[in-house]
């Protein structure tokens, strides 16, 4: 499930915090990028539960209504198809989701509030209504129903990163990138896989989290030749106001297009740019593009670097 884009987004604020911090300790530095990943793995799961949590509140309440003292005839036959939903009922007894569960212990349990009331911004959702009115629906409607809930109603609603923030620190910066895999998760669900069904493992391989350490490692061992090469081509730039953030991202950018001979120069200058837009001051991005590619055209020129 982790991918590059979010390890090195992880390794910068990673990074931040380490130079920031007096008596610098690389190995604490290297046991909080890992569980730093390991925290998106989490949320990746607790997104999962999420929307188990909301089937249930609706099956819940379905018997609370029908336990009234003088239920409606609704309240005696309601409709059921959502929480009869093939679907979520597969997603619930998922095997991968149960036994990463009790080890985690993510629940739900705890924001019954949250969950009631988004449950009332699905049940109010079109999404929702007219898959309630469908006079019966397969298993691929069932499952497109809870593609464009989460999309559309789950991932979207306002109150959600600040319910997440308060479950974990962690979870800030994490969404967009989890909530695309939860998405692909739900497009790759087939019903005759049952509760086997496969999810997303923490790593795709094992390289990614080579890949992980090795980077953060190469950036704290060179900082200080990074950060020569990054000072040697701000000549336009008064070196004090240079944002930290931004001497940040060039020094693990710059430790990755030296340090991994294989990833092309578009690809780390795509991401490290695109960190820069999102993380970092409005002229970052061309400022972070343009030091870059200056020092990469003196590292060829000097042969110390051969890579397009």
């Amino acid at each position: 499930m982790i991918n590059r884009t979010l390890i090195r987004l992880k390794i910068v604020q990673i990074l931040y915090a380490y130079f920031i911090r007096q008596n610098n300790n690389a190995e604490a530095a290297e046991k909080e990028l890992l569980f730093s990943l390991s925290k998106a793995h989490d949320l990746y799961n607790n997104m999962l539960l999420l929307m188990v949590a909301l089937a249930r509140y609706a099956e819940n309440r379905i018997e609370m209504r029908r336990c009234r003292l003088q239920p409606s005839e609704e309240d005696l036959h309601p409709n059921m198809r959502f929480v009869e939903n093939a679907f979520i009922r597969q997603l619930a007894s998922n095997e991968q989701l149960e036994e990463y569960n009790k080890h985690a212990k993510l629940s739900w349990d705890d924001q019954e509030g949250y969950v009631r009331s988004l449950f009332e911004k699905v049940e109010q959702s079109d999404i929702y209504k007219e898959y309630m009115e469908m006079p019966s629906s397969t298993y691929e409607e069932d499952r497109e129903l809870w593609r464009k809930l989460y999309k559309h109603v789950i991932s979207a609603d306002e109150e959600l990163d600040g319910v997440l923030e308060g479950m974990s620190l962690y979870w800030n910066d994490d969404r967009e990138i989890v909530d695309t895999f939860v998405l692909k998760t739900i497009k790759r669900f087939e019903q005759e896989n049952g509760a086997q069904q496969e999810l997303q493992p923490q790593y795709r391989s094992e390289e990614d989290q080579e890949f992980a350490l090795k980077l953060l490692r190469k950036a704290i061992a060179n900082v200080q030749e990074y950060q020569q090469m990054i000072d040697a081509h701000c000549h336009n730039w008064d070196k004090e106001r240079v944002a930290f953030m931004d001497r940040v991202i060039m020094t693990v950018a710059l430790a990755e297009i030296i340090s991994f001979p294989n990833i092309p120069l578009s690809v780390s200058f795509d991401e490290y740019v695109e960190l820069a837009k999102a993380y970092s001051t409005p002229k970052s991005a061309s400022f972070v593009n343009g030091v870059l590619d200056a020092t990469v055209k003196d590292l060829k020129k000097e042969n110390k670097l051969v890579k397009d």
